[in-house]
């Protein structure tokens, strides 16, 4: 089904295309937050302690992001993993706030590098303070987080999420090697996913398994678990980006396209596309010619080759890998509201 996206400037079009996400019904993340709600206020604490500086503008520019609304799920799925695991002790706190000052800390950077107006809704950081302070506070928040990776005394934790922010960082690179590059292939492009999105939600889940001292085959079901959700939340990502609504994304609804970035309903469009069609991909991602009009006959391309509809069944694939992650694990209400966790990943556009 799809609405005709509304005519205007390029910088505030307001799209009305329905992503097919074929939901049986809503799913949330109600029960999985419900399960871990005292541990998370536990770390909502950790993080507020954590942010605090003599120096003023460090804890303007973290609080400024870290309250602005985000889900938290990264360090949500750390907690519920050691909790799945049977962990009984108090480090998944401090672990789970050191995924969110890690996802913070790419989100600061990330803004800097893609140039980003808007982050949650709000004004990103560097539209308030600069690029340097991002950069810088970003830098902040990693050092807090492997304090407190240390402080645990877990040197399995620690390998985990050292080696996962070195994975990031090149999937950050990665990317910019893809940026603004059509001829950037599906694989290229999962490529950067798994280690610029995936790889944290991977080692935020088995981090929490580790911590349990759980055999090994239990460890990489919950990194398996996690970088396959991962891997389908940020397809959803791509093709919200062009399918969904701004209030919804936090972010002004094509910003991918304006900022030129290659992802997966793009790939999709240009490999299907006549070479006229492969013409104007070149002109408006690789030279940055886009005039107004461009953003909605994007939309019209993808919706003819069915590349937003294909990024989703993309995204159920790795969902249903994620799921089937799982089945290591006797059944529980743990178990369930994870498995509803993704299939909230996937339909949260619904």
């Amino acid at each position: 089904m799809l609405a005709r996206p509304a005519s205007g400037a390029l910088g505030a079009v307001l799209l009305a295309v329905v992503v097919p996400f074929e939901s049986r019904s809503p799913a949330t993340i109600d029960r999985l937050n419900e399960l871990v709600a005292a541990d998370m206020e536990r770390v909502n604490t950790t993080i507020l302690s954590r942010t605090g500086s003599e120096v003023t503008m460090i804890p303007e520019v973290a609080n400024h992001l870290i309250s602005s609304g985000g889900k938290r799920l990264r360090p949500i799925l750390t907690l519920a993993m050691a909790r799945l695991a049977g962990y009984s002790g108090a480090g998944h706190v401090k672990l789970a706030a050191a995924v969110e000052f890690m996802h913070t800390a790419t989100l600061l950077h990330d803004d800097v590098v893609d140039e980003s107006e808007m982050r949650r809704g709000k004004l990103a950081a560097r539209m308030l303070w600069g690029n340097e302070a991002s950069v810088l506070v970003g830098d902040f928040l990693l050092g807090q987080a492997f304090k407190m990776m240390v402080e645990v005394a877990s040197l399995k934790a620690l390998e985990i999420l050292s080696s996962a922010a070195a994975v990031i960082a090149e999937g950050e690179v990665m990317q910019l090697g893809a940026a603004k590059n059509t001829a950037t292939t599906e694989d290229d492009y999962l490529a950067v996913i798994r280690a610029k999105t995936a790889e944290l939600f991977a080692a935020a889940c088995e981090v929490g398994a580790a911590i349990a001292s759980r055999p090994k085959d239990e460890q990489s079901a919950c990194r398996s678990f996690g970088m396959n959700l991962g891997i389908a939340f940020q397809l959803v990502d791509d093709a919200l980006d062009y399918g969904g609504m701004a209030a919804k994304l936090g972010k002004n609804v094509g910003d991918d396209f304006r900022e030129g970035k290659i992802t997966l309903p793009v790939v999709l469009a240009f490999r299907r596309g006549s070479e006229s069609e492969r013409t104007f991909w070149r002109r408006t991602l690789e030279e940055g010619e886009a005039s107004d009009a461009d953003l909605e006959h994007a939309i019209s391309l993808m919706t003819k080759h069915r590349a937003l509809e294909d990024t989703v069944k993309r995204a159920r694939h790795y969902g249903a890998i994620a799921t089937d992650a799982l089945a290591l694990f006797p059944a529980s209400a743990m178990k369930e509201a994870l498995e509803e966790t993704v299939e909230f990943c996937i339909c949260r556009s619904n």
